[in-house]
């Protein structure tokens, strides 16, 4: 094992300097340029890096601290930047984000345009732009599954066996079940399609009982959403759904040695989007890394091995359909574990879905504290595949790294 020395891409001084969320790339197409979040004018915004110069320029304006929404419960109800909600069309180099309620769509230039508003008496989470670049899905939630008078940092109430999550720091996070207030109340979530050129609705499904996080266009039909429900108690069943503009398709069935009260999570398309990757941990404790094709009929899930139980992320390839990129899990033999809860290494995945191997490559550790949402290392591969970005506060401050995938 020859771990490599990840090269620092952001120079914020006593920034702090993230990616954006890991369902969307924060990389442009021709992977020239990178699009991150900062706090280097007093407030978070967004920037861009021209990557070949160096050269950056701020694209947002944001004078108004965080925007409330799922993670970053304690912001501000309609007004601040939206952390969460950025998206961005790598090919057509355009940004989409709320600045409180207004739907801002902005260029790499800092030409911003006001597309319209979210609907009144709702909160959001991250949202996805379809990869034609011509929709924008933001997932809305009634606001009173988030009134809270209370905050606690400590970990949510996640399923029985969700072991891999239960010392998880949620800065700021109600002090009571959200998902149990969700289905007491008969709250719900809903689904909105915008034409990210002129703003119009162009779908609004209301999803009963669902307390909506994640959505994500099919790479490939941008009819097929991808969604979620957050921190159920059910999660090994009730965790991933799809939208395909008729019906809701269930994703994740028990069986084969899946219940219920497993824990399941992080779910993304693959490039060709033919399938869907996700992980968790099953009610014995024991991490796994699935996939399952968009009707939710074929499954197919690896054990990983009982040291790989430190918490991280996955992502998917762009070029090569079974490569994965994860921060967690992977732990050398006979190595002693630090404090953090979360994994200490970005490492590389080639899997053989059909005879349920894994090939393990560590290339470099992101020494990531995981003290926040902003600093989980949230790995990318750039379009090409040769390079991972991720983020780390290792220096004390959250930066940018790049490592480059070996030939």
């Amino acid at each position: 094992m020859h771990p490599q020395t990840p090269v620092l891409v952001t120079t914020g001084a006593e920034a702090n300097d993230q990616l954006l969320y890991f369902t969307s790339s924060s990389l442009s197409g021709d992977d020239d340029c990178l699009v991150f979040i900062s706090d280097r004018s007093g407030h978070p915004n967004l920037y861009a890096k021209h990557l070949p110069d160096g050269k950056e320029v701020q694209l947002s304006a944001n004078t108004e601290g965080t925007l409330k929404s799922y993670v970053y419960f304690n912001g501000r109800p309609h007004r601040g930047f939206g952390k969460a909600s950025v998206s961005f069309d790598a090919a057509g180099r355009t940004l989409y984000y709320l600045q409180g309620d207004d739907i801002v769509r902005c260029g790499l230039d800092g030409q911003r345009r006001v597309l319209g508003q979210i609907p009144p008496g709702q909160v959001t989470a991250f949202t996805h732009v379809s990869a034609d670049g011509r929709r924008l899905c933001i997932p809305t939630t009634d606001a009173r599954a988030l009134e809270a008078e209370n905050f606690v940092n400590d970990a949510p109430n996640y399923s029985v066996g969700d072991e891999g999550k239960k010392n998880e720091v949620i800065a700021d996070k109600p002090d009571y079940d959200i998902d149990a207030r969700v289905q007491a109340e008969n709250l719900g979530s809903w689904l909105n399609v915008y034409d990210t050129h002129s703003g119009a609705l162009i779908a609004r499904e209301r999803v009963e009982r669902a307390w909506i996080t994640h959505v994500q266009f099919s790479p490939t039909d941008p009819g097929l959403i991808l969604y979620n429900h957050e921190w159920p108690g059910d999660c090994g069943i009730r965790r991933m759904w799809i939208w395909n503009g008729r019906e809701h398709i269930r994703l994740r069935h028990e069986g084969e040695g899946r219940t219920r009260r497993d824990w399941t999570c992080h779910e993304m398309w693959e490039a060709d989007g033919s399938h869907i990757i996700y992980h968790g941990k099953y009610e014995n404790g024991q991490a796994y890394v699935g996939r399952v094709d968009p009707t939710g009929r074929h499954t197919t899930e690896i054990a990983l091995p009982l040291a790989y139980h430190r918490y991280g992320h996955f992502t998917a390839g762009n070029r090569h359909a079974n490569w994965l990129v994860s921060d967690g899990y992977f732990h050398p033999e006979q190595t002693p574990e630090n404090a953090n809860w979360g994994g200490e290494w970005i490492s590389l995945q080639r899997v053989d879905w059909a005879a349920q191997r894994i090939a393990w490559q560590p290339l470099c550790e992101h020494r990531s504290i995981w003290d926040c949402q902003d600093s989980h290392p949230h790995p990318i591969f750039n379009h090409a595949d040769s390079a991972i970005y991720f983020t780390s506060n290792a220096s004390g401050r959250r930066a940018v790294y790049r490592v480059a995938v070996p030939a």
